[in-house]
């Protein structure tokens, strides 16, 4: 095992740890937990983000990447700069969070940040990152170290999203390189930048295993994982393949070092930690452990709200009734609409059928309200008492909430609330008709064979302007 101080040279595995045996096949290293595993409420630690990586990344001062933006292409800037600008640019990104990166810029440095562990594959879109989330398909995780400042509220989808379309201007209109080869010629074609920034984290992240600047069993990803090797060194190598493939791998890189320059084509030395090394690294301070505590108690708090709000919201909505069972020898009926409830209509409405015309006819349509519920009907001499009078929103009322929509008409009880009904639409008819402004009869849309068949294509006259003999041919 080399030391920490070990020269590279002396080493073939200097780039990460030596494994366990030398002949351990390749398609083992990634059987390993990329995305962070916790549970929900429970906050995101230095050591699950590698913060320390992170502040190494976004605060290198090298100004070595080609500006990005529009109409900027000539400036260099740094590595924070060129990724802040590309999500700034990105069409997914709201005018809200673009407002908020801009008055704060340490605000745009955290969610950069967030960004990027997105962009790998360490923060997948089963997150979130405000406690008032509600959907059951995420989980919540504060993040004290990268929630210092307001207006982090962001879930991983939405991140996702926002990732995938910071895309070149040149990109939207064609499908972006998806390998690291396609990359390379296009820098071979005289593209720079071949590709934005978050494309080419996501494609090394996806062709991770078959990169050549890493000895094995390390590569790309190891990277962001809790690794024992520091994280300085983890950072320039990082920093050395955005510029390789960017910028191109015939300049010169200002990320190399010794080793990088002595082996063409591999990531700068990435140095290992002992265990107490290691544990120097991402500490977190007291203060965030508390902010930590606080928002999981937060969200624990809504979630019982939550929770009682559903149960009350339930007590004062009771649940419908349960259509009855189907019978296939009997006629369904449709389920009682609550409006009918002899709670909430009052004893306004009654439906009763004489007991001789319901012995006469075996399919009679029996009320759709409860029978118990119902005022016993006065019967002497075999006549019924009837009903007062209704009006005819009453009468329309209660034959929307008891007429069996699969009888015919001619199979309806007739009854002087019917009859009634049937003179006042009589009466209606016979003052409205002939009457200005009364229209005159729609004309009649010329007969032919093949139209009425349908052979020569569809009819476009609307069906309510048939009428007569043309509405019988094409409506029977």
């Amino acid at each position: 095992m080399a030391s920490d101080h070990a020269e590279p040279s002396g080493h073939p595995n200097i780039q990460g740890w030596t494994p366990r045996h030398s002949d351990t096949p390749p398609q083992y290293v990634h059987r390993k937990t990329l995305p962070i595993k916790r549970g929900d409420a429970e906050p995101l630690s230095r050591e699950d983000i590698q913060f320390d990586l992170l502040h190494y990344i976004f605060s290198d001062p090298t100004r070595a990447f080609t500006d990005q933006s529009p109409g900027k292409s000539a400036q260099k800037v740094t590595f924070a700069e060129l990724y802040v600008n590309a999500l700034f640019n990105s069409s997914k990104c709201s005018k809200v969070l673009k407002d908020k990166m801009v008055e704060t810029p340490a605000f745009a440095l955290e969610f950069a940040k967030i960004c990027l562990l997105t962009n790998v594959g360490r923060i997948n879109t089963t997150m979130a990152f405000f406690p008032e989330m509600k959907t059951a398909l995420r989980s919540y995780h504060p993040v004290p170290s990268l929630q210092k400042t307001d207006g982090n509220a962001q879930d991983a989808p939405r991140i996702k999203n926002c990732l995938k379309a910071a895309l070149l201007p040149s990109e939207f209109k064609t499908v972006p390189p998806s390998t690291p080869a396609e990359i390379m010629e296009n820098l071979q074609s005289g593209h720079r930048p071949p590709t934005s920034v978050v494309n080419l984290i996501f494609v090394l992240s996806n062709h991770a295993s078959s990169l050549p600047h890493f000895d094995p069993p390390t590569d790309f990803l190891d990277l962001f994982l809790p690794v024992p090797m520091s994280s300085p060194s983890r950072a320039k190598a990082f920093l050395w393949l955005i510029f390789y493939y960017l910028e191109g791998p015939t300049l010169t890189n200002p990320f190399a070092d010794d080793y990088a320059r002595q082996h063409l084509g591999k990531v700068p030395y990435l140095r290992r930690l002992s265990q107490a090394d290691v544990r120097k690294e991402n500490i977190d301070p007291p203060e965030e452990i508390e902010w930590g505590k606080r928002m999981s108690n937060r969200r624990s708090l809504f979630l019982q709200k939550l929770v009682h709000a559903g149960e009350n919201e339930k007590r004062s909505n009771p649940p419908a009734q349960p259509p009855p069972p189907k019978d296939m020898g009997a006629r369904r009926h449709r389920v009682p609409h609550p409006a009918v409830h002899q709670a909430s209509r009052g004893e306004t409405f009654h439906h009763y059928v004489p007991k001789d015309r319901d012995q006469n006819r075996p399919r009679n349509l029996q009320p759709r309200v409860n029978p118990s519920a119902q005022p016993q009907l006065a019967h002497t001499a075999g006549v019924y008492h009837a009903e007062p009078e209704r009006t005819m929103l009453q009468h329309a009322w209660h034959a929307v909430m008891t007429a069996d929509p699969l009888m015919d008409s001619d199979e309806e009880i007739p009854d002087d609330h019917i009859r009634r009904d049937l003179e006042r639409r009589l009466r209606v008819i016979n003052r409205l008709r002939g009457k200005t402004p009364s229209p005159p009869p729609p004309p009649m849309p010329p007969h032919t064979e093949s139209n009425v068949n349908g052979d020569d294509g569809p009819n476009l006259l609307p069906r309510e302007s048939f009428t007569g003999r043309w509405q019988e041919a094409q409506w029977d």
